[in-house]
């Protein structure tokens, strides 16, 4: 290898860093997991979490990411040792960061690297996070609520309620426990399962191929993967897209009919109760039917932070927490605002294994 080869190598990779950096500060989940190879992995023992692989990768972020109040990192140059078509090498991190349970901090970090060259360029192989210094003091500054070219109104942003931290942690084993037992006293199936890959198998082993499939607007569909795995994946007959296809002002009674009546509804909801009770929120009412009854199958995804008390806690759930953090996502998507116009509860169910909830030990969605 000639000098100009090194220095060409040396300079991608360090690129290849900033990019890594540029993708995290852009939230831009993909692009990340892009940056490795096909079996590339992230360690951070720290956290703790590992990710294997390009899919897991984008999906442990997008939960990760979920949890943010604010989010910031910087990125410093390391060292680049070069070996033919593979390399090693650290970078040195500075981030600064607060969740929305008011988790915060300053820290500092090493990533510990390795690189192999591919037909697309360097890739990380490798990279293991290593905090070197953690300083949890409270942060004096806070996140701007408005940003430039986000379509969030500054007036409105700064109205907005900070959602209730107190509904974010998840609930013990006991209380999940006490939750499925009131469910299948309801009728419900009631599943516990350890975390969002067994729901990812599970929902194939429950929904069988080429079945006619309704995914609800759902942060936990979109961040478990599950959303992606139903609707392009192909395996089932997805609705969703098939609504996305439509014109709305043309085909709304097409849309309306293939809503309400799907072979499953996927979804999750808002809260669930230790009485047995399911409470789904939605702005336009559109997917409640099929959760109501209008699916052959319902099952219902639920992270373990959903858990509440009763009837009232479940409510106040929904406008003190799930509905401002919907609100900010809908502000940034859709440059308008949310609401709960729309709200169904489930007390029980009817229809012997109509309906299923897939109770997670772990927090995912809000």
């Amino acid at each position: 290898m000639n000098d100009f080869q090194a220095i060409a190598d040396r300079v991608e990779i360090e690129a290849l860093r900033g990019e890594f950096t540029d993708a995290v500060m852009m939230r831009d989940r993909p692009r990340l997991a892009s940056l490795f190879t096909p079996d590339g992995a992230l360690r951070m023992p720290n956290i703790p979490a590992e990710q294997i692989g390009r899919e897991e990768i984008r999906a442990g972020g997008e939960r990760l990411q979920s949890l943010w109040d604010f989010f910031v990192q910087n990125t410093h140059p390391g060292t680049i040792l070069l070996d033919g078509d593979t390399a090693t090498g650290r970078a040195y991190i500075q981030e600064l960061a607060r969740t929305l349970d008011g988790r915060q901090g300053l820290n500092y970090a090493v990533y510990h690297d390795c690189y192999q060259r591919t037909a697309e360029g360097w890739k990380f192989s490798e990279r293991v996070y290593e905090v070197r210094y953690l300083d949890t003091s409270p942060l004096a500054g806070t996140a701007p609520r408005a940003e430039q070219g986000s379509g969030i109104n500054p007036a409105d942003a700064t109205a907005a309620p900070a959602p209730d931290v107190s509904f974010a942690d998840p609930v013990s084993a006991e209380r999940l426990e006490r939750v499925a037992a009131a469910l299948r006293a309801g009728g419900f199936t009631a599943e516990i399962l350890d975390d969002v890959s067994a729901a990812r198998s599970r929902i194939k082993e429950l929904v069988p191929e080429g079945a006619s499939v309704l995914t609800g607007a759902s942060e936990t569909l979109r961040l478990s993967g599950i959303d992606e795995d139903i609707n392009t994946g192909g395996r089932y007959d997805a609705i969703r897209p098939r609504v996305l296809a439509i014109d709305r002002a043309t085909g709304a009674d097409e849309i309306r009919r293939l809503v309400a009546g799907p072979d499953f509804v996927v979804n999750s909801v808002a809260a669930v109760t230790e009485t047995g009770s399911l409470v789904l929120a939605s702005g336009s009412g559109s997917q409640l039917p099929a959760n109501a009854g209008g699916a052959a199958n319902a099952v219902w995804i639920v992270g373990a932070q959903k858990v509440v008390p009763d009837l009232s806690t479940a409510l106040r759930r929904v406008e003190e927490h799930a509905l401002p953090l919907e609100n900010a996502r809908a502000q940034a998507a859709y440059g308008m605002p949310s609401a709960v116009n729309r709200l169904l509860i489930l007390n029980a169910e009817t229809r012997p294994g109509h309906g299923t909830v897939l109770l997670l030990r772990e927090a995912i969605g809000y």
